[in-house]
């Protein structure tokens, strides 16, 4: 495996390299990049100029990831070191940066992750599958992040930021397609302003996908995988004068359809491939399922500038006011028997989470060499939430109902020093105090095992250090030493399972990297290198004979990789782009053993006490290889543009468990589209046709290991076209 000294010395050898590369730059005054924007410092910078591993997605790339109707699980493996994938389908996914997540789908599960929407932390799981409409540009910020970003953020975060109101003028665009399975996928959004001092901005996306995978159990044809969603979005934008705005936010999300299909007995023993005659578009179900969400939401954020100080704040309130996920878990039906060992259908429900956040942050505009920002965080939780078992009836058997409230703050602040025109210091402090209550309200047909209620409370702190150092006008490298904390996880009681907690977890990781913008500016090129130790991971501990989860931690873990990315004009009108990254991970605690699959093949050792021994595995959803290539082409006619577009992702296979079965290995992954069209009166109005999975690659995305070989699919191949048009 890479060692940190190599990467070192890659790093060593890139900087050179670029370096000379941008020196030798030839002039090339069209076709030239345009400047990325980030805000991972909670400043607006040039991506090159910031010490951390970030990516930017927006766009052309958004529209076209986008275009089918998916959902934000489209972002897995769109740029380096991200994963992302569901066992819940739509409405619950989960995130890995650099191998580093938590495959729980428990509705109190904590992610590594943070998605932050709107400079507002989406805590539960649940709300951080809000769709993606109207974006300004979607960031990927990779490492600890804990010392300016809300809460949980030891793995990275993914920040979505909202295309805002203007006071320029009445703008807009309407943006609609239609797929194979009768797919419609219709994004609009209006600006309008109202005065001199406000202006209104509307948006609204819209949904809808047939069913079309047939119940041969039942005999119904199309019954299944469709869905509903209709998500809106309205701000207002009021900005009296050049020194305070405010700026307001009400959203909502109303999601119906299918929840994911577990297939049962699709693997075939002693491999990780579909047995003969599988049929994606058919199943054998006996039970019921479906899913039903609504989230509702709003947030205000103020700014008063001071002149040598701005002063934000930044106030969420985010709720869940419904949601249902209910489905046959066994992926089967009695005429199965004994190829289904026993039925087993769940449902999940909330019947209310509410969420309030708080931050208060002032930062220095000084002309000098230093500069600083400092806040203060608060964050509110109350969830309700339970789960269903039901017999081959479909009559409700047990319930188990609980309530969570969390209650969090945090004391932050960052500074930033010019040491030199081409040496930059940064150094950032974060203290968190974090408590959680737990408890027990409902128990039916089950008599609870353990104590009804658990609490827990930490406190830490976190900080970072980095160094940017400027090796030429187009060139920089930096290095960077940051710490993270995720506060103990709790999870619900099951019929034979107690309350469990996980202690809180810490990272250390370090990480160096260069960024170069190349040949005036044609091309641009990053390279980063990282090694991190997870202490006290909290894992999550699923299935192994029986339908339960649990908390538990590993002593520890480590992670090192390494990330590039490129693109570039070959000529003005031929641009590509691509990406790789290398993520190794390895849980390191010899006494940490889990129940065993029912009928796979482990390649474990198996303990005295006929348990798997998971030490030295790599963590589960964390492939090691993910590696995108992108092309446009533009042919310019008199009166418009033709474009043809395409874009390939491959990830390496995963391990869908802690530990390792040869059946519940995800096999390597590719999947591609293809675009073509052309657009008009100055890209005002455009029309393609598109397809997605483009070689129909069906593959096994993930699995339940504790009754039969049952997995779930992913996508398949879509046709469609698209029309937009701008006002």
């Amino acid at each position: 495996m890479m060692k940190l000294s190599k990467m070192h010395v890659l790093v060593s050898l890139a900087i050179v390299q670029m370096t000379a590369m941008a020196q030798e730059a030839a002039q090339a005054p069209a076709g030239q990049m345009e400047v990325v924007t980030v805000t991972a410092q909670r400043r607006a910078e040039n991506i090159r100029d910031v010490p951390v591993s970030v990516s930017a997605i927006k766009a052309e790339k958004l529209d076209i990831l986008l275009s089918g109707g998916q959902d934000i699980r489209v972002l897995a493996g769109k740029t380096p070191s991200l994963n992302v994938e569901s066992s819940t389908g739509r409405v619950f996914p989960r995130f890995y940066i650099r191998g580093y997540g938590n495959a729980d789908f428990a509705v109190f599960a904590s992610q590594p992750v943070s998605l932050i929407y709107d400079d507002v932390v989406q805590e539960n799981p649940i709300l951080k599958g809000y769709p993606m409409f109207d974006l300004a540009n979607v960031e990927v910020l990779r490492g600890p992040q804990g010392t300016l970003f809300g809460r949980n953020t030891p793995a990275g975060v993914v920040k979505f930021e909202s295309a805002k109101p203007s006071l320029r003028g009445v703008e807009g665009f309407y943006n609609v397609s239609y797929a194979t399975n009768n797919t419609v996928n219709l994004e609009a959004a209006a600006n309008v302003p109202l005065s001199k001092e406000w202006a209104l901005r509307v948006s609204t996306l819209r949904q809808h996908r047939d069913d079309y995978v047939d119940n041969t159990f039942t005999g119904q044809k199309d019954a299944m995988e469709g869905y509903n969603e209709h998500a809106e979005r309205v701000q207002v934008l009021y900005q009296p004068n050049g020194t305070f705005n405010t700026l307001f936010n009400v959203h909502q999300r109303k999601t119906t359809g299918s929840s994911r299909l577990f297939r049962a007995n699709i693997i075939k023993k002693g491999t990780n491939t579909f047995v003969d005659g599988f049929d994606p578009e058919k199943i054998a179900i006996n039970g019921q399922e479906g899913q039903e969400l609504k989230t509702q939401g709003a947030n205000m954020r103020m700014s008063w500038d001071l002149g040598a100080h701005k002063l934000y704040s930044i106030t969420g309130y985010e709720t869940v006011a419904k949601y249902n996920s209910r489905g046959d878990i066994d992926g089967g039906n009695p005429a199965d028997f004994p190829a289904v060992p026993f039925q087993v259908e769940t449902a999940a429900f909330v019947p209310d989470i509410k969420q309030y956040s708080q931050e208060f942050r002032v930062e220095s505009k000084y002309t000098g060499p230093m500069n600083w920002q400092a806040g203060v965080y608060y964050f509110d939780e109350k969830a309700v939430a339970g789960q269903d078992n039901f017999n081959v009836a479909g009559t409700r058997t047990t319930r188990v109902k609980s309530q969570q409230k969390n209650e969090a703050w945090a004391l932050f602040g960052s500074v930033n020093y010019a040491v030199s025109d081409a040496f930059t210091l940064r150094g950032g402090l974060r203290y968190t105090e974090d408590k959680k209550d737990f408890d027990t309200l409902e128990t039916i047909g089950t008599t609870l095992v353990g104590p009804k209620s658990v609490s827990e409370s930490k406190d830490k702190v976190n900080w970072d250090l980095s160094g940017t150092y400027k090796l030429s006008n187009d060139v920089s490298a930096y290095a960077r030493y940051a710490t993270g904390f995720r506060a103990p996880s709790i999870a619900a009681a099951s019929t034979s399972v107690p309350i469990t907690v996980a202690d809180a977890e810490t990272i250390t990781s370090i990480e160096a990297g260069v960024k170069a913008d190349l040949w005036n500016r044609r091309a641009r090129a990053t390279l980063s290198v990282y090694d991190y130790d997870v202490k006290n991971q909290q894992l999550t501990v699923v299935g192994g004979n029986s339908n339960v989860t649990k908390l538990v931690n590993a002593a520890k873990t480590k992670g090192r990789g390494i990330e590039g990315e490129i693109e570039g004009f070959i000529t003005n009108d031929f641009k590509v782009s691509a990406s790789a990254s290398y993520n190794f991970t390895e849980i390191r605690d010899p006494s940490l053993s889990v129940n065993k699959c029912a009928q796979c093949t482990v390649q474990d050792p198996i303990n005295a006490s006929g348990r798997v021994v998971i030490d030295g595995n790599a963590l589960p959803q964390a492939p090691k290889w993910i590696v995108n290539l992108n092309a446009r082409y533009n042919y310019p006619l008199a009166e418009g543009n033709l474009f043809v577009v395409t874009d390939w992702s491959y990830r390496s296979k995963v391990n869908f468990f802690l530990y390792e079965a040869v059946e519940f290995t995800g096999a390597p992954m590719t999947e591609g589209g293809l675009r073509v069209g052309y657009n008009w009166s100055g890209g005002k109005y455009e029309v393609a046709a598109f397809a997605r999975n483009i070689t129909d690659q069906r593959r096994i995305t993930g699995a339940i290991d504790f009754n039969n070989l049952t997995g779930f699919v992913n996508e398949p191949r879509q046709f469609g076209v698209q029309f937009k048009g701008s006002f």
